[in-house]
């Protein structure tokens, strides 16, 4: 049987062939928040499909009423552990599209980093998956473990489909000794982290109404309400000076840090100064007496991700609008519980609201935060790999962002979950001009190869 080292060098020989491959993929604008897009997500799991079942897995697209989940197994390997890979061939809307700098799915290559929406969230993370287990039945014409691939066309709306899908295996379909996900990145090209909790949101919007239509801000200015100026105000009122979130309730379930997480958050390196450089601002904000490392991970947040009403054109128009909205994200840290955030929202709105408005909110999203299993000999293996593939040790970190099935994962199927990804911090997922480095590609592609090279 060939070693590792020929498959290693057959991922090389095949670096032009890998990339035009995943642009391919990057050019299917599987864009699931927007029912424009609805074929294109299809389409894009039929792909996905179509280059399982060309490498030998058993398939299936299963149907939990959204988009199709892309299932594959390879059981070829008795006696040897399964691993499952999660992955989303969904990507987020391009928005504002004015400001690429090429168009969001026409990828190019540009100083080493290949441009496109969805690149490292979550395509080219996904795809060393893919290749690497193409890499070993390449060369080997089998895998030295049982691989099963689930993947997803729902992660960037709110994977409502997977949730079902992993909650109703009751005949076992998923069984698996440990999961893997790369959906997440890498401190530098040289230092790899393990995360071992993701933050859980809750995503509301809310509108507020006043006049039944617009009105002449001069004939009615200061004898009605504005929606907008009441929406200010309210928004205003959800955090404080100091950086924390003002409704009333919000931390009272929220789990303290304990030394130990303080003290590896210190570890972890971090230049402030060039940090806020890359970003283009003066001073970082936050939280009073928690790092940069500790906010954007370990605390929970409240934010405003959008903004309408009133006129939004060139020049002037001196409009009281007849209503104004915002839709709003809270990240949340473990113990909180996301229902009973998007509860306590309300109250606060509603509360607070002035009158001469109507409001409505809604709760368009929620996911818990978890803490994860990240003990035991397949992770310690996983970990060993990826030390051998980039030079250092995961680190291990908690993540900012949310991946509401890894919660469900960690309950349902009690087994490891490996958040391990090859992204790097400043490839912008949901901004414009998103990116991902070509090496970080090929480096995740040997990366996976060597973790199922060494489960034990």
């Amino acid at each position: 049987m060939p070693n590792i080292q020929d498959v290693l060098a057959r991922i090389d020989h095949e670096k032009t062939q890998t990339l035009d491959e995943l642009i391919e993929l990057l050019k299917i604008p599987s864009v699931s928040t927007d029912p424009e897009f609805a074929d294109e997500v299809v389409r894009c799991s039929e792909v996905l499909i179509n280059k399982l079942r060309g490498l030998g897995f058993t398939t299936e697209s299963l149907d939990y009423g959204g988009f199709p989940i892309v299932y594959g197994e390879w059981m070829g390997a008795p006696g040897r552990p399964t691993l499952l890979m999660y992955g989303h061939y969904d990507v987020q809307p391009a928005d504002p599209i004015e400001e690429w700098r090429h168009p969001p799915f026409e990828p190019v290559v540009e100083d080493g980093y290949l441009i496109a929406r969805g690149v490292t969230d979550d395509k080219a993370q996904m795809f060393s998956h893919l290749k690497a287990v193409e890499a070993i039945l390449a060369e080997r014409g089998s895998l030295p473990v049982n691989v099963k691939f689930l993947l997803e066309g729902e992660e960037e709306s709110n994977s409502t489909s997977i949730l079902r899908c992993v909650r109703e295996d009751t005949e076992g379909k998923l069984a698996c000794d440990a999961v893997l996900i790369s959906d997440s990145d890498m401190l530098s090209p040289q230092q790899p982290l393990l995360y071992y909790g993701v933050r859980g949101i809750t995503y509301m919007e809310l509108e507020v109404h006043g006049p039944n239509r617009d009105l002449h801000s001069g004939m009615f200015g200061g004898a009605v309400a504005n929606p907008l100026n009441a929406l200010s105000k309210i928004l205003a009122s959800l955090t404080d000076a100091q950086g924390r979130v003002a409704i009333p309730g919000f931390y009272d379930d929220v789990r303290p840090l304990a030394d130990w997480e303080r003290e590896e958050a210190r570890d972890v390196p971090h230049d402030e100064a060039e940090y806020l450089a890359d970003l283009g601002v003066e001073a970082g904000f936050g939280e009073e007496g928690y790092s940069t490392v500790e906010r954007v991970a370990m605390r929970p947040t409240c934010d405003v991700n959008g903004l309408w009403g009133g006129y939004q054109g060139a020049g002037q128009k001196t409009v009281l609008p007849a209503s104004a909205g915002a839709k709003v994200s809270m990240r949340l840290v473990p113990n909180q519980d996301a229902a009973k955030i998007a509860e306590l929202f309300e109250q606060h709105i509603r509360q607070i609201a002035p009158p001469g408005v109507r409001v409505e909110v809604r709760a368009l999203d929620g996911a818990n935060g978890v803490l994860i299993d990240t003990e035991g000999p397949i992770v310690e293996a996983a970990m060993e790999a990826m030390a051998e593939e980039w030079g250092a040790r995961p680190l291990r970190v908690r993540g900012g962002g949310s991946l509401p099935i890894v919660e469900v994962f960690a309950d349902q199927m009690k087994v490891p979950v490996m958040l391990l990804g090859f992204g790097l911090p400043g490839d912008g997922p949901h901004s414009p001009n998103e990116r991902y480095a070509v090496e970080q590609l090929y480096g995740g592609i040997r990366s996976v190869v060597r973790i199922l090279d060494r489960m034990p």
